[in-house]
């Protein structure tokens, strides 16, 4: 269902969603993520799987940024099924995310001060200057608009506005850098334990992705039990599966009886095990530290599901 309902007789035509300060941070990201793709699309370049994820993560943005802005801005949100509240926090987190790494990534493979050669030649080098420009500033629209909506203490919100909302949306991406590394060649199917720790990945990130879509959705007063209270459990219990991996996976990848406790100096950058099990190991406890946060949270928030 929609976040509010419009008085009868109203204007059908909101402009306050251009105007207001988090419109004005939409209206900006819609110019920075065109500017930053057409720049990298026309003249810049892109190529493999970096690139590739850059395009796609902009892109991405940038539609569901339209989505955003037309339906606010004609007001057909509130005939949509769906909490237009969470759906717009949970959007605004994960496309701050998205931006961000995006903006680390394009500049590190493709941005140079040195000129490229020919035919790109310095035409090319600075169109992906400017494009690494743009894509920060992508960045800086997503995060104010998070900034801008974020629930403050005390403030009865949608759910994904709270701390809490916008921590399982950074859990869920942190889970998908995970997984990207457990099938670069990570060997956990070697052992038991590493498999469990694989097998506590994968319910973590599937319990977090229901919480999101059943916030999204406005479906969390069907559950039959308070919703605020389901997530402190889960929270609690994913904090206690993470433990579990946090001590795991290392000591069966690392220790000298299981595995490496050093790089091997014969290990191929970009394709090398010890590496894939490092990235893993570094955001499990990333991940564990959130899932320990958003506990914290988790039990002091006030939010009303239909917003």
């Amino acid at each position: 269902m929609g976040s509010t309902m419009e008085p009868p007789g109203g204007g059908y035509l909101h402009l306050g969603a251009v105007t207001s300060p988090v419109g004005t941070a939409r209206v900006l990201q819609l110019a920075f993520g065109c500017t930053t793709f057409s720049l990298v699309a026309h003249r810049g370049g892109f190529d493999g799987v970096q690139g590739t994820f850059c395009m796609a993560a902009w892109g991405f943005c940038f539609a569901l940024s339209v989505l955003v802005v037309a339906c606010e801005f004609t007001r057909l949100h509130s005939c949509l099924r769906l909490s237009w509240g969470n759906f717009t926090a949970a959007f605004a987190m994960l496309a701050t995310l998205l931006s961000a790494t995006a903006a680390v990534i394009y500049p590190l493979y493709f941005a140079q001060l040195e000129c490229l050669p020919e035919p790109a030649g310095c035409t090319a080098r600075g169109f992906r200057l400017a494009a690494s420009i743009f894509a920060g500033l992508l960045f800086l629209a997503y995060a104010t608009e998070v900034a801008l909506t974020r629930a403050r203490p005390g403030q009865v919100a949608s759910y994904m506005a709270t701390v809490s909302g916008l921590l399982k949306i950074v859990q869920a991406f942190v889970a998908c850098i995970i997984f990207g590394a457990l099938v670069h060649d990570s060997r956990y199917g070697r052992y038991v334990a590493t498999q469990w720790c694989v097998a506590v990945y994968s319910l973590c990130f599937l319990a977090t992705v229901a919480v999101v879509a059943l916030s999204v959705m406005g479906h969390t007063g069907g559950l039959g039990c308070p919703f605020d209270r389901v997530v402190v459990v889960y929270t609690f219990l994913a904090v206690l599966l993470y433990l579990s991996a946090a001590v795991i996976w290392p000591v069966f990848c690392f220790d000298p009886k299981y595995g490496e406790p050093a790089r091997p100096p014969d290990c191929r950058r970009g394709s090398c095990t010890w590496d894939s099990q490092l990235v893993v190991a570094t955001f499990t406890y990333v991940n564990l530290l959130l899932y320990v946060a958003d506990l914290a949270y988790s039990q002091r928030i006030r939010f009303v599901p239909a917003l």
